[in-house]
């Protein structure tokens, strides 16, 4: 992060609903690391979005395989 301020990163199912608030709260500017437990989503095609105090960084596509 260039900055501190309030991080969310959301992942959501290809219909977009949200599946996994992954962060949700005040980070300092620097690197971070965070895991995605997805043991209970299926395989297929995800989205997720980082937003930093309410500025999205735009949707990007990942896929899920087990």
């Amino acid at each position: 992060l260039s900055r501190a301020g309030f991080v969310r990163l959301t992942v959501y199912d290809a219909l977009g609903r949200e599946v996994s608030a992954i962060v949700n709260g005040q980070r300092n500017a620097g690197s971070h690391t965070e895991s995605f437990n997805a043991v209970s989503l299926p395989s297929g095609i995800y989205f997720y979005e980082l937003s930093i105090d309410g500025v999205s960084a735009g949707a990007k596509k990942m896929m899920l395989a087990k």
